[in-house]
């Protein structure tokens, strides 16, 4: 992004369940960051999220002290678990904190970031925001029909990194985002594909529920009949099964670990079984996105791998040789997640993009 007249000074929190990650930037450009981890005894002791505010405030209180500043431009926040929403930087509200405090749409430490920007924003006297929560909804109605009428698919996925990378991209190749037609992957604990037709992810899958290829952590699709009858034989409790799907399934369930570091290196010290569960994953995450192909009939401008699983050079190339037949394949790997909040915001202070309303 082009440096403008304005100096602003971010304030950027990205909440995760065992952590906080911290970071300052100055326009487009990082100051200072931290993560700092929280004890199990620290977490348990605020039984629900929207309890964890308070502790979690004194540290990010801290950190801005430690850093010197006396003011902020704004403060850009992980959105969490919120009603549909279109993709966007929306301000922090009462309507906003009131859902992620009562925990209406689902409990998450993502739902802690609005609710640790808000006090802040009151004491530096300055906006608060989210920016393209997971609950983004930008699917065409045809792609949530299941098959069973009380069950539709829901858009949750990696929102966030979906769009950054295809931004970044786009940028790349001289175009604006909304003009391009792109199929992003993101490949971390879970694995989100999804169809970005001019601006608008009108398909993908439900990368918390099982839905799509199997992941580090997270069973995907599965046969619902062999589910069902699996459930049934069990005498484990119904939140327990459900780690099987999400947590505890892909690569967990069948290599005793969602490191794909410890996995790869047994596979290079000869290791049959970790060999030809990641030659699966890899075959599964290629057709998710080949059948995005035919989702946008046709007309792909590019393919793009991202999140941490595409820092591995030999996931990247196993996916390539199998779908660059399609279209040009473009790696943007992590999840860069505190740039992405950062440069969102900065769009909305440079009159680039309004802010919504939740």
């Amino acid at each position: 992004m082009k440096k403008t007249g304005t100096p602003y000074t971010l304030l950027v929190i990205n909440p995760g369940s065992t952590s906080t990650k911290l970071a300052l930037f100055r326009n487009d450009a990082v100051k200072k960051t931290a993560t700092i981890s929280h004890s199990a005894g620290e977490r348990k002791r605020s039984d629900t999220v929207s309890l964890q505010t308070d502790f979690r405030l004194g540290f990010i209180r801290s950190f801005v002290r430690a850093s010197g500043v006396k003011t902020l431009s704004a403060i850009a926040a992980r959105g969490g678990l919120l009603r549909p929403v279109k993709s966007g930087v929306y301000r922090v509200n009462a309507a906003m904190l009131r859902d992620l405090k009562q925990g209406r749409f689902g409990s998450h430490a993502s739902n802690l970031g609005a609710l640790c920007a808000a006090p802040l924003a009151e004491e530096y006297n300055c906006p608060a925001y989210i920016v393209d929560p997971v609950v983004v909804d930008e699917m065409d109605e045809a792609a949530k029909i299941t098959g069973i009428p009380a069950i539709r698919r829901r858009s949750l996925f990696h929102a966030l990194n979906h769009k950054s990378a295809a931004r970044e991209i786009a940028q790349r190749l001289g175009k604006k985002y909304e003009a391009c037609n792109f199929i992003v992957a993101h490949l971390g604990g879970g694995i989100s594909v999804g169809a970005h037709c001019r601006g608008r992810v009108v398909d993908v899958n439900n990368a918390l529920d099982g839905d799509g290829p199997f992941s580090p952590e997270r069973a995907g699709s599965v046969p619902a009949g062999d589910l069902l009858r699996l459930f049934a034989r069990s005498t484990a409790p119904l939140e327990t099964f459900v780690k099987k799907i999400a947590g505890r399934g892909g690569l967990a369930a069948y290599c005793g670990t969602s490191d794909l570091r410890a996995i790869m290196r047994k596979i290079e010290k000869g290791d049959k079984k970790s060999t030809l569960i990641v030659a699966a994953m890899i075959c599964r995450i290629s057709k998710e996105i080949a059948m995005h192909g035919a989702t946008l009939r046709g007309k792909v401008d590019a393919i793009i791998l991202t999140g941490g699983m595409a820092h591995d050079r030999r996931i990247v190339r196993g996916i390539t040789e199998r779908v660059s037949f399609l279209a040009p394949v473009h790696v943007v790997p992590g999840e860069r997640e505190m740039g992405s909040l950062a440069l969102a915001v900065l769009r909305v202070l440079n009159h680039k993009e309004n802010a919504l309303s939740y």
